[in-house]
Formats: structure tokens, sequence, C-alpha cells
């Protein structure tokens, strides 16, 4: 098969051979060279989709954020389902997702971990959007009576900061560690008690 041309190239392509060359030669030593040379194609090529280093860096950053962000999302949409039920289900997966990302490709999860160093506007957006869906499923819970918090985005931001531990890349190696599962359970009805509505006795 011929090698790809600058006319079939797209920002997809780049990010997939961004990863691979990330995976390869790790954050330090990975060049728009080595990406236009895994694609077939000049690094100018390259630069009509992304203007600088920084910025294929950080789209890059952004998509492997991104991964699990619809899975969550469908979660907070989901108007069926009990708010209560909502929320647990909601941190159930990001943890899953989080350990996923570590333990399925640790070198390439090393990398990012310093990609993401260096890209705090990204971080801060994705970090925006998944409390953005936390807030919704509050704020659900709110409405229907379920929940008891003044201010759902407040509470949002809580939840979120409150489990840390099991979703913030610092805290990963205790991930795989015995009894991880229960010390979130454990959290998560900590957590979940103190949204409840409190009822008369």
């Amino acid at each position: 098969m011929a090698p790809p041309t600058s006319q079939t190239l797209t920002a997809e392509r780049i990010l997939e051979a961004t990863e691979e060359v990330l995976r390869r030669h790790g954050p330090a030593k990975a060049t728009v060279v080595d990406v236009a040379r895994a694609l077939g194609v000049s690094h100018g090529s390259v630069y009509r989709h992304f203007r600088t280093k920084a910025e294929l860096r950080g789209a890059v950053t952004k998509r492997w954020l991104d991964r699990t962000t619809q899975v969550l999302a469908d979660i907070a949409a989901d108007a069926e389902r009990d708010p209560e039920a909502r929320v647990r289900e909601w941190f159930a997966a990001l943890f899953a997702a989080k350990r996923q990302k570590a333990g399925g490709d640790p070198e390439l999860f090393a990398t990012y971990q310093v990609l993401v160093g260096d890209q705090g506007e990204v971080v801060g957006a994705h970090i925006a959007e998944l409390t953005g869906q936390l807030t919704e499923i509050v704020r659900a819970g709110v409405d229907a009576g379920v929940f008891a918090v003044q201010d759902p985005a407040t509470a949002a931001r809580a939840l979120f900061q409150a489990t840390g531990r099991f979703h913030d890349p610092g805290y990963a190696k205790e991930w795989e560690q015995p009894g991880v599962e229960g010390e979130f359970e454990a959290v998560m009805d900590l957590l979940v008690r103190g949204l409840r509505a409190r009822t008369e006795d």
C-alpha cells in the first residue's frame, strides 16, 4: 500500500499516529518529524493540521482524556435512573476507566501523565466537563426530592474532590491494592448519605 498523502491526511489519523509515537519514544523524545515519518508525509503536512508541537500535544492529550467522557455522559443523562444510582454508577465507571488505562497500557499511561502536567488548560476543561455531568445528576436528585443540597454545582465539585483517590492519576499505584473496591464503596456510601434529603422522624 502506498503511504498516505497530505490530501488523505486527517487530524484523527495524525492523533492516532502521535499516540503510537509517544508509546514508542516517550514524551521527551517524540517529535513532529517522528509523527510525520510514521504517516509517510512531510512534517509540514502535520503542521497544516496542528500549528505547533504544543497544539498537537494538547489535542492528543484531550483525545486521551475524552475516551471515557461519552460513557459518563450517557450515565449522567439517563433520566430514567434514580439519581442516587446514577451518582454511584457514574463514579464506578470513572474509577473503572482510570484503572483500565493505568493497568491496560502502563507505558502509555506514564507518558500521558507527563503530557497532562503540561496541559493545564486541557485538563481544566476536562474536569469542568466531568463536574458539569455530576451537577446534572445532583440537580436531578434535588428536583426529585432525593437530594437536599443548596447548590448542585458546589456539591458536584465537592463529590469530585472527595473521591480523588479513585480517579486522580497520582493515586494510580493504590488502585490495584487489596480492598480498594471496598474502600471505594465505603466512601460512596458516606457521600451519598450526605446528599440525601432528610426525612422527619
